[in-house]
């Protein structure tokens, strides 16, 4: 079973449906006590760091999902999903604080590229590290679909597994033992983010 958190927020539905659309058996859950049963654990993002960190922490699933992580379990984290892994946001001056997860903040897009934010649609890839479970037979430029302002800068650098240039480069996935984060959705990524999701359920499979 793969668990996928409702904290009240997020992108659930297409989420949920992508993940069952490639064959996983899913779950919403919204309480620490339903991850027990759990072989992978998502995190969904959309909206704000603040607001998902804080829903997270009145539901107890901050404490939660670090000891899923701790625990060896596959875990993706979308979007803000992928941003709450590290320490702090500059998002909106956000005082809540992050899984922590990874060193680093998350930082918005700088206005001297002359790019708009949002970023709103389809970028390229450049996949650094193919060895990562969710890139299994993804070629490096594809294409998938973003939406945010902000994005995390990891400290450690070796953790990065692609990167993508809107203005600037920057870490548009991390991977790192079990723990996997994307700032671009692969559910609303069509067939190539439908095998990356699919490399997901395969990896908790074998876990």
């Amino acid at each position: 079973m793969i668990a996928l958190i409702d904290y009240g927020a997020g992108n659930l539905q297409s989420v949920f449906k992508s993940l069952r659309h490639v064959g996983a058996s899913v779950e919403l859950i919204a309480r620490p006590e339903e991850l027990r049963g759990a072989s992978a654990l998502v995190l969904p993002g959309v909206g704000a760091f603040d607001d998902c960190l804080n829903a997270m922490e009145r539901q107890g699933l901050v404490t939660a999902c670090r000891e899923f992580i701790q625990s060896g379990r596959p875990f993706l984290g979308i979007c803000v999903g992928y941003q709450a892994l590290f320490e702090r946001s500059e998002e909106f001056n956000s005082r809540a604080p992050g899984l922590a997860v990874f060193q680093g903040s998350v930082v918005r897009f700088s206005a001297q590229h002359g790019i708009k934010t949002p970023q709103i649609g389809w970028n390229q890839l450049d996949i650094v590290r193919p060895d990562c479970p969710l890139f299994r037979g993804v070629p490096s430029g594809s294409y998938v679909y973003f939406v945010h302002s902000y994005f995390p800068k990891p400290v450690d650098k070796s953790i990065v597994a692609a990167l993508t240039i809107y203005g600037e480069t920057f870490a548009s996935a991390v991977w790192h033992e079990n723990v996997v984060g994307t700032q671009f959705h692969p559910e609303k990524s069509q067939e190539i983010g439908l095998h990356m999701l699919r490399n997901f359920v395969q990896w908790a499979e074998q876990t």
